[in-house]
């Protein structure tokens, strides 16, 4: 079978040499007219710019805004404001339906900012023609009344207009702005708005860091993740200086609200955005619809700098001259720019997404409904409105998964299912498949342990994060070799002494049977969560970049896995992770080399691009464990290992299937060598993706939603077939090695910790048991990643980190309580559990540490409870002869 896998792995890498794919954007955008603006003025749909718009429900709202009815302002016009209240209620199948209604705003106003909240639509400051506004109030539909109802929120700090405004989280931000209706009192002005604090006395505006860049009008903001959390990024915009000199900006900032300050984006990096709309899409893009480059505004302040020139010289030739210049500059002019921009917060490039045939305005606001974009009127040409409501719809290519592709996974599955069945004739009780008989060689078992932990969250999640970070998360695969000892010294003797099945059943012998229990009935609920992230991870992925859908993936993984699972054991499990790791780590090479083949200079090349974009900054020696510094790396990363590789039975199984305990420290340090060179091909990965997407921008899907299917979208996208069917296979191997020890690993534990130990439906076979219990299990993880298919979960690798940190940080603590203790009782130990248990639920809510702290809170929090909780059960007559570390010389 390993010929045969390896002759398959050779015929699709050949397939490499007949070139790329995905020359094409993966994106396109279609422009349409959704409906119009009811009439505001004599001239019938004039349209308006600088309106308050937002949903809130299926309610859109378009409020106030400013236009010339009668005449354009090269005419003579006089400019207008509004206080109309316009509400269409929005259809999935027809188009706005408009609702009659006689309701206004509190005062006729333009050019305020804008927010969609979860209650409505907030409004923040604006102008007429001669005040400023500081007012902030709420258009709210009422449900009852069939009206829009307007609720008053803290005024600003100061009258603002002209400014942006962005939600993130339960905050609101407000950046830049003028405090005088003409625009030239302009500030780098920046509020924020708690609405969680909305009924406190705490409720209000607060000033946040001023942006560094000069004070402006018209900038564009957006909240979109910089890769590591959501932040507030601002672009372009324009002032006038006191000697009434006009500029224009193109720069762009970030702010980081946990950092809470402010950095410049590429200062090369050009934004010809003013005035126009953005919006987040997909996980790490910024969207840019239209905008004023600013290119026509100096020549139109020229022509109005000559006629006041003109008009002050008294000079009637030169007045006539001049206003015939600026009429043919008003009525020639080309309109604003109708391209649609897209922006990459992680490779900072910028490229173009294609030109909407229908103008694009600007001053306005874009919205977003379910996954398309409505502009709401607008200027479309200076003094010129439109009544157009605009949709805006994205269509994505998709790649078609060949038959070849197919061919690769049907035999790549095919071998797993007879492997399987060959190991099935060797299981004749439970000692054969839950330890394999004693038959497994050290080196399998190392590897297998290894493959074991080399999940779809490292085969995916980790480049991705290496490609939206940097290699700070690099030592947290190191605190293996800080463990190993440990591991070799505390647990393998304890384990291989008591000649135990699971893990658990040192708990009841340290500690009580209900310790037990609760130890292995975590561990059980803790692998069907887990199974059901391995499960969803990549066939999240593979749905994003591949179209295969999401439900036949995980049913598919989970099925395969359980079949060859429940009829080979834990021999099969092995074996079978042998191969698996062969088949993953062969395809990370394949793609790691081509990836530096498309790129110039190759490995230099990319290096040198990354090393310039501190894409490799490995220790971040701040004195915090908020953040993932190296503190973080090293502290959540040692107690990580010890637990996963002291107490979780898949590991421990591990050590109970080779024929001595030299054998099982032997299969320890295979697993930690091969960490290393591993650990270093996926973070390469990640910084080859990031070199690759900032070299050719193009190629990158800005529709990806999950970050974790950057790695998936390169395959797809950039591999022919047959390789790219192989290392989807990769990502399919990555998934069902950790699968199938969940399955078999977890099976062991319900079987022996609770099904044996008491003695259950003794007529029936313990293999039958163990093989039914497989399938139980099996298929609860199956069907919990179904369920989990339907939620909204942004970065698995995350959440599984999360997951492993609140579950079974406990458990680690409890095992190095009763190994390293004398004092340590039941009693104390139940005191630990549940002192453990608050510990964790305050860290989680109030992310007072690092996610990847977690575990080490769990177990530091259960070791002190439970060793202070025993002092108060002093009488306890339990022998612990052989089961601490003072005593494992004896004998019990």
């Amino acid at each position: 079978m390993m010929k045969l896998n390896l002759y398959f792995f050779i015929l699709a890498f050949l397939c490499a040499f007949t070139g790329y794919c995905g020359d094409e954007s993966p994106i396109n955008f279609s422009v349409t007219n959704l409906g119009y603006l009811p009439s505001v003025g004599p001239e019938q749909n004039a349209g308006v710019a600088g309106a308050f718009s937002g949903i809130t429900g299926n309610k859109l709202i378009v409020a106030g805004g400013a236009n010339f009815p009668d005449r354009k302002p090269w005419e003579g016009g006089i400019k207008i404001f509004y206080d109309r209240i316009y509400t269409w209620q929005l259809n999935d199948t027809t188009g706005p339906e408009l609702i009659a209604s006689s309701q206004k705003l509190p005062f006729a106003a333009a050019y305020g900012a804008s927010v969609s909240v979860s209650t409505g639509i907030l409004c923040i400051g604006g102008n007429d023609h001669e005040t400023c506004f500081a007012k902030t109030f709420l258009l709210k539909w009422d449900d009852q009344k069939k009206e829009v109802q307007v609720e008053f929120f803290p005024d600003l700090p100061e009258p603002l207009t002209y400014a942006s405004a962005v939600l993130s989280g339960n905050t609101v931000y407000v950046v830049g702005g003028s405090s005088s209706p003409d625009g030239t009192d302009t500030g780098n002005h920046f509020y924020r708005l708690d609405l969680s604090k909305q009924g406190t006395s705490g409720f209000g505006w607060e000033a946040g860091p001023a942006f560094p860049g000069p004070g402006r009008i018209h900038a564009v903001s957006v909240v979109q993740s910089n890769g590591t959390r959501p932040c507030i990024y601002l672009f372009s915009g324009r002032n006038v200086s006191t000697e009434n000199k006009l500029t224009v900006f193109t720069d762009g900032w970030v702010y980081d609200p946990v950092l809470k300050k402010w950095d410049q984006l590429n200062p090369a990096a050009s934004f010809p955005v003013m005035a126009g709309t953005a919006l987040p899409y997909g996980s790490n893009t910024i969207l840019f619809f239209g905008g004023a480059p600013g290119d026509l505004l100096f020549q139109e302040q020229q022509l109005k700098a000559d006629l006041s020139k003109s008009v002050r010289a008294r000079d009637t030739l030169a007045i006539s001259i001049s206003k015939d210049a600026l009429l043919r500059y008003y009525t020639g002019h080309p309109g604003f720019s109708n391209e649609i921009l897209l922006y990459n917060t992680i490779t900072k490039r910028i490229t173009s997404a294609g030109k909407s045939e229908l103008p694009l305005p600007v001053t306005t606001k874009a919205i977003i409904w379910k996954k398309n974009v409505i502009l709401t009127s607008g200027e479309v040409r200076p003094g010129v409105r439109t009544p157009n409501l605009l949709l805006i719809q994205a269509g994505q290519k998709q790649f078609h998964f060949g038959w070849l592709n197919l061919g690769v996974i049907f035999l790549y599955f095919i071998v797993l299912v007879i492997i399987g069945y060959m190991f099935s004739r060797k299981q004749k009780n439970t000692e054969d498949y839950f330890k394999g008989g004693g038959r497994i060689p050290w080196w399998a078992a190392g590897i297998s342990l290894f493959g074991t932990a080399l999940s779809a969250i490292t085969f995916m999640a980790i480049p991705a994060k290496t490609y939206s970070t940097d290699w700070s998360y690099f030592l947290l695969n190191m605190a293996i070799f800080l463990v190993a000892p440990l591991i070799i010294i505390l647990f393998i003797p304890f384990f291989r002494k008591l000649n135990i099945t699971t893990a658990y059943e040192y708990l009841e012998k340290r500690f009580s049977l209900t310790i037990r229990l609760l130890g292995s009935i975590s561990f059980i609920l803790f692998q069907v969560g887990r199974m059901g992230i391995i499960l969803l991870l990549p066939s999240l992925a593979l749905n994003v970049v591949t179209g295969m859908n999401v439900f036949l993936c995980i049913s598919l993984m989970g099925f395969i896995s359980l079949i060859y699972t429940l009829m080979g054991g834990i021999e099969a499990v092995i074996w079978t992770d042998v191969i698996q790791v062969v088949v993953l780590l062969a395809g990370a090479i394949v793609a790691l080399v081509l990836i530096m083949t498309r790129i110039d200079g190759g490995i230099s090349g990319i290096y040198e691009m990354a090393a310039e974009n501190h894409k490799f900054n490995l220790l971040d020696l701040r004195l915090t464990l908020r953040e993932p510094t190296v503190w973080v790396m090293l502290i959540g990363g040692f107690f990580t290992s010890i637990t996963t590789y002291g107490t979780d039975q898949t590991m421990v199984q591990r050590y109970m299937t080779t024929q001595t305990e030299k054998e099982a420290r032997q299969s320890i340090w295979t697993n930690a060598w091969m960490t290393i060179p591993a650990t270093i091909l996926f973070f390469s990965i990640g910084t080859a993706l990031y070199a690759f997407y900032r070299t050719f921008p193009e190629q990158m899907n800005p529709a990806l939603e999950n970050p974790d299917s950057v790695f998936p979208w390169y395959i797809a996208s950039q591999l022919p077939d047959g390789l790219s069917g192989l290392l989807i296979a990769g990502i399919f191997a990555a998934a069902m090695s950790s699968l199938s020890s969940s399955m078999n690993s977890a099976a062991t534990a319900y079987s022996t910790d609770v099904h044996f130990r008491f003695g259950l439906t003794s007529k029936v076979s313990p293999l039958r048991i163990a093989r039914l219990s497989t399938l139980a299990i099996g298929l609860a993880g199956t069907l919990f990643a179904l369920f989990m298919a339907t939620w909204n979960i942004q970065s698995l690798w995350d959440e599984f980190n999360k997951l492993i940190g609140l579950v079974i940080g406990s458990l680690g603590g409890l095992f190095l309580l009763g190994i390293l203790t004398r004092k340590a009782n039941a009693a104390g130990a139940l005191i630990g559990i549940a002192g453990s248990m608050v510990v964790q639920i305050l860290v989680s809510n109030h992310q007072t540490v690092h996610l990847l702290m977690y575990t080490a809170t769990g177990v530091v929090s259960c070791f002190v409870f439970g060793w202070l909780g025993s002092f108060f059960f002093p009488k306890w007559n339990k022998s612990i002869e052989g089961l601490t570390i003072y005593t494992a010389g004896r004998k019990k």
